[in-house]
């Protein structure tokens, strides 16, 4: 038996025990994905797999390996998200996640930032199936966790299908990789912002669909516009899971209810409960010498749409206020907002 089909047979074990890890993932976002917001998304969905923000193999290979790779034990399920196209440096980062007890590494094909451009990663790896499908080798034949892949659907304005579809299938062929999170818009490379990337291509669930119909021994994972709860719930039954990004950022409280709508059967903590928790992890992290403004950062929009949502977000982001480096103006601000507002008493 070759060694790609020993390969393949390895990670299609990892990702048979894993128990369906993919079936809500809260994705990798820059500047948004760090430690302290993934410690509140476990909070809000217990059983979410978590991905970190992008971390490029130069900052691996050259950086602070402890900064860009630390975090906290309750998040497992986490899994590493790499940016790079350097097979020997993708290996050498692999091996440092595996390392750090990450539970998975996905490779980013999907960033269209001009940053990462000028890199010759992201989206417009796309590009170059062969190189993706021999670095995703490289690190699968490293690591005995899941190596995993995050993509778009094309390039610019292209509107052929046959592109991805010729991509995914070179991975499958080329490489053991069995997991495909698909963004389903097209990164456009030229003209557009990230964020602009993020809502003006259209959006085509029906390709990541007919994706699905062509290659039924991958699964493929849901990501792009998935902001409603009842439609994220929608989607998690025709995928095999789905990726939640700003939803995320934007709305959290959507992470806990998708999260017992797909997990009916186990504990998701009462509003009280989550802020109390979120209380004891700022004097931790205080203790530390963490700024509570990265603490705090994550749960700014917590009550978004509520009333009282503004003082929320107003005292909690107060310079002047967080100067004083004290934990208890989370349980203040939380107190003066129940005054206010009856979310409380919905969850």
């Amino acid at each position: 038996m070759s060694n790609c089909i020993l390969n393949t047979v390895a990670q299609q074990s990892l990702y048979e025990s894993a128990a369906k890890p993919w079936r809500l993932s809260i994705a990798p976002m820059l500047d948004v994905s760090d430690r302290h917001a993934r410690f509140f998304y476990r909070l809000l969905a217990p059983k979410a797999l978590l991905y970190t923000e992008m971390v490029t193999t130069g900052a691996l290979v050259y950086g602070d390996v402890a900064r860009h790779l630390q975090f906290n034990q309750e998040e497992h399920p986490v899994a590493l998200q790499l940016g790079g196209s350097e097979r020997k440096d993708l290996v050498h980062s692999a091996k440092l996640g595996a390392a750090w007890s990450y539970d998975e590494i996905n490779l980013n094909c999907g960033c269209p930032s001009e940053r990462v451009q000028k890199g010759a990663f992201g989206a417009c790896l796309m590009a170059e199936s062969e190189l993706v499908a021999d670095c995703l080798k490289a690190m699968q034949d490293a690591v005995s966790i899941p190596v995993t892949v995050k993509h778009r659907l094309g390039l610019d304005y292209s509107e052929d299908y046959g592109f991805v579809r010729d991509f995914v299938g070179t991975l499958i062929q080329k490489s053991a990789t069995r997991v495909f999170i698909v963004h389903a818009r097209n990164a456009v490379l030229k003209g557009l912002s990230p964020k602009d990337n993020r809502d003006i291509p259209p959006l085509r669930y029906q390709w990541v669909a007919q994706l699905k119909q062509d290659f039924p021994e991958a699964r493929f994972i849901l990501n792009g516009g998935l902001s409603e709860v009842a439609q994220m719930f929608e989607q998690a039954q025709r995928f095999e899971g789905i990726m939640v990004g700003r939803a995320a950022w934007h709305e959290p409280y959507r992470i806990g209810e998708i999260s017992r709508l797909l997990w009916p059967d186990i504990d998701h903590p009462d509003t009280d409960s989550l802020i109390q928790s979120m209380y004891d992890y700022a004097v931790r992290q205080h203790a530390a010498g963490v700024p509570l403004r990265f603490v705090f950062k994550p749960i700014l929009g917590l009550f978004n749409g509520q009333k009282g949502a503004k003082l929320w977000r107003r005292t909690l982001s107060d310079a002047s206020l967080l100067k004083k480096a004290d934990p208890n103006l989370l349980l203040k601000t939380y107190a003066e907002f129940k005054k206010h507002s009856s979310f409380f008493a919905q969850t």
